[in-house]
């Protein structure tokens, strides 16, 4: 039995929680909380540990899903939660005041992970807020220096966050046939 390791993470909001529940195969585990600091102005319950579920492959194969808390003060499980990670997706609410600032903290944040494995990015509530674009996220990495598979997401629907794994495993090989 093969089994890997995928890390969702992301500003709160974003839809880490809700994108493994879209993926996962069975019941998520879910350490939401109900949010008590600013966090509560933008949605009842937050994650303070993890999210974790199981996405089931042909034959025995297992993809372990592992969502991290969206606030920078339970950053000690994102150190955690990467270890024997073998990539990042990266959800950013594109209706929060500053997505780029968002991705280029989660970028920097997870920098080391991502050296060693590769990053998707999903955009998540575009429906929201349409500026900035995917474009101008493919502008932004690139002035960064940066080039990563993005994507504009719902995270409510299985086949969108499918498609952010399968560019995450084709950029870890791109050998692979979708």
């Amino acid at each position: 039995m093969s089994n890997y390791k995928i890390i969702f993470s992301g500003p709160v909001g974003a839809g880490k929680t809700t994108a493994i529940s879209a993926l996962s195969d069975s019941p998520i585990i879910s350490t939401n909380e109900q949010a008590t600091d600013m966090t509560r102005e933008k949605k009842r319950e937050t994650t303070v540990a993890m999210d974790y579920g199981i996405m089931k492959l042909e034959g025995d194969e297992r993809i372990h899903l592992y969502g991290t808390p969206g606030q920078e003060r339970f950053n000690f499980m994102w150190e955690i939660l990467v270890e024997g990670g073998i990539g990042l997706i990266l959800l950013l609410n594109n209706n929060r005041p500053d997505p780029f600032k968002d991705l280029k903290f989660f970028l920097d944040s997870f920098e080391d992970f991502i050296s060693d494995t590769a990053v998707a990015i999903g955009v998540t509530r575009m429906d929201e807020a349409q500026v900035p674009s995917l474009p101008d996220y493919h502008e932004y990495l690139e002035t960064e220096n940066r080039k990563f598979p993005v994507f504009e997401v719902d995270a409510r629907e299985r086949a969108d966050v499918s498609l952010l794994v399968e560019a995450l495993l084709y950029s870890l090989d791109p050998g692979l046939e979708a």
